[in-house]
């Protein structure tokens, strides 16, 4: 059903009009098969560069749309609506993207970043290893000084678009900056030494491929470091806080879906000589599904106008991404639930969303870290109260 939303201009509006056209027409007839095929929607993805949605919240003077970030999350909720796995990938080519926007040189923004956000292009984020999911600063991935910059070694996991992506930013350990050295690299795969892995098989999301990337000797030149060495792992963090609503949008956008389908199926289906939507047991379910929804659009759209007005929102981008994939796992399931017997099986779409509903608790930080990050923001936001 129609979202009814809030923009702040005409030409937002339009951008969302815009956005459903598009969505309707290229992406919600090609979801299910390209998921069950397990197919990377490349050409999906070039059709969204051209119609400008790759750099909503980038610059003008960089070749982006300008958008207030409140405008390109519901961008990105709208498609989420449609197929999940383009969504999040519009969000991590964003999350890629953020690294050379807010530390890149004048250089690397002038040449690099108006190809990057300007829609032909498709980035990657390389910050996860196998053996350090949630704590970047155990990664072991390094680059070394040598003449004319470093020498990369090592693997990073769980890498959407890992070999389909035009750019990586990675992060890797720099021990020539001292033992916690991080520095951040704008990474190509045309680079020696530069290759990926078979992609994961994976429970959801699997039209989204997800591969480790192998780094085998790769020379890096010194023009490919971004911001300062040495200081990669407060690019990371600062960049997941974005990436973190981001995923809370497409979270939203999923949940929103499941709620269609199931209130359109409960309005169908009928028992005891009436339509199950009419039964309390149904009714209440339903009302719970579109409060959760509602409530997580509400609460990223909160933390998004706090990133618009310049304040900080990190505190708020966790609770966001807490409370909205929560709701979108709980949704999903009471979906599948509405359906019964029909919800298991694969004629209705609730139980891919389903699952893919699940990794959203998972990535750009589970939602047990989130409950620490909340937790210490709070801890320290009290004792700054206090002085």
């Amino acid at each position: 059903m129609p979202v009814d939303r809030e923009l702040p201009t005409q030409e937002a509006e339009d951008l969302l009009a815009l956005t459903r056209e598009l969505a309707d027409a290229e992406l919600a007839p090609r979801a299910a098969q390209y998921e069950r095929e397990e197919r990377f929607p490349r050409e999906v993805f070039r059709t969204l560069g051209d119609a400008g949605l790759l750099g909503l919240p980038f610059g003008e003077d960089v070749g982006g749309g300008g958008q207030p970030y409140a405008v390109y999350l519901q961008v990105v909720e709208e498609l989420a609506a449609r197929w999940a796995s383009v969504a999040l990938g519009v969000s991590v080519h964003t999350l890629s993207c953020f690294p050379i926007d807010n530390f890149g040189s004048a250089t690397q923004r002038r040449d690099l970043l108006p190809e990057m956000v300007g829609g032909r292009l498709l980035g990657a984020y390389c910050l996860s290893e196998a053996h350090a999911g949630s704590d970047p600063a155990a990664m072991r991935a390094s680059a070394k000084v040598t003449d004319g910059g470093w020498v990369a070694t090592g693997e990073k996991a769980w890498v959407t678009h890992g070999g389909q992506a035009d750019f990586y930013s990675t992060f890797l350990r720099t021990p020539d900056d001292g033992p916690n050295g991080i520095s951040c690299f704008h990474l190509t795969p045309d680079l020696d030494g530069f290759s990926a892995a078979k992609p994961e098989e994976k429970m959801g999301l699997t039209g989204s491929t997800t591969a480790a990337i192998r780094l085998d000797g790769v020379p890096v030149p010194t023009d490919r470091l971004v911001g300062e060495a040495g200081r990669g792992l407060g690019i990371a963090l600062a960049a997941l806080d974005s990436g973190r609503l981001g995923v809370s949008a497409v979270a939203v956008g999923l949940a929103q879906s499941a709620l269609d389908v199931a209130v359109e199926y409960a309005r169908e289906r009928t028992a005891f000589g009436r339509p199950i939507v009419e039964h309390q047991g149904v009714a209440f379910l339903l009302a719970d599904m579109a409060a959760a929804v509602e409530s997580a659009r509400a609460t990223y759209l909160s933390a998004a106008r706090r990133k618009d007005a310049g304040k900080p929102y990190a505190r708020q981008a966790s609770i966001a991404k807490l409370v909205a994939t929560d709701a979108a796992m709980k949704v999903t399931t009471d979906a599948v639930q509405v359906l019964g017997g029909a919800g298991y099986t694969r004629e209705f779409p609730v139980e891919r969303y389903m699952r893919e509903a699940k990794i959203m608790q998972i990535f750009e930080g589970t939602n047990q870290i989130q409950r620490m990050v909340i937790g210490r923001h709070l801890a320290a936001e009290s004792a700054a109260a206090a002085r």
